[in-house]
């Protein structure tokens, strides 16, 4: 198999691990160790753990093992704001450039969404809207800015999977995204900018609510044992 795609596949796998939590924020990620487990060379291994890194999953030391990433709250809430701002301007973009093919993309996703909220893996169902929001960047036709728009997501994976895991509810989720759609269909760019407005203004509220509870438990733990 190609060791560029091994390392894809051996970060998923990872990154998952992270977003469900079995691996831990502060979590020790051995190097030689996890590519004996997962049966393959140290190469891939290395590239997996660099991929993690980029996308703020992972923190890089040197001359030591690398360790899951704590988030932070400051860093974090920036970034949203950030992004946010990023998919405004994907959906007005979108309004002017999508294709028919693009919008179809879209409304696939939307309906696969509907169909299946409950029936598949929450990890699974998060990846799937994430990938929409993509969709949207990429119909935009702005290289600069879907490239933009990807790097932000994905520094925000984790915190948006658990902000996610908050807020699972079908119809909301469906009802937001086809109005988004809708409006993109219909050329409305403030119609568009309204719908991603409606559906991600609360996302660094959220975000922040969160973190601040995961560290307040964090602490609660560390008081318990007596650290």
């Amino acid at each position: 198999m190609n060791e560029e795609i091994l390392a894809e596949q051996i970060a998923n796998q990872l990154r998952r691990a992270i977003l469900r939590g079995e691996l831990t924020p502060g979590t020790s990620i051995k190097e030689r160790d996890n590519a004996a487990e997962m049966g393959v060379s140290r190469t891939p291994m290395r590239e997996a753990i660099r991929i993690l890194a980029k996308e703020s999953l992972v923190v890089l030391r040197p001359s030591r093992s690398p360790i899951v990433a704590q988030l932070d709250i400051k860093a974090v809430s920036d970034q949203a704001d950030v992004l946010i701002a990023l998919e405004k301007l994907s959906a007005e973009l979108a309004c002017k450039n999508a294709t028919e093919e693009d919008i179809e993309r879209l409304e696939k996703i939307v309906t696969y969404m509907s169909d299946h909220f409950y029936d598949i893996d929450p990890l699974d169902m998060f990846e799937m809207d994430m990938s929409f929001h993509t969709a949207i960047a990429e119909a935009s036709h702005n290289e600069a800015l879907a490239e933009t728009h990807r790097s932000y997501l994905q520094r925000l994976w984790h915190a948006r999977f658990l902000a996610a895991s908050q807020r699972r509810n079908r119809e909301r989720v469906v009802n937001e995204h086809t109005r988004i759609v809708e409006a993109i269909r219909g050329n409305d760019i403030n119609a568009a900018r309204a719908a991603i407005d409606n559906h991600l203004w609360h996302l660094g509220e959220d975000i922040r609510a969160i973190l601040l509870e995961r560290q307040a438990q964090d602490q609660g733990k560390k008081h318990s044992t007596g650290d």
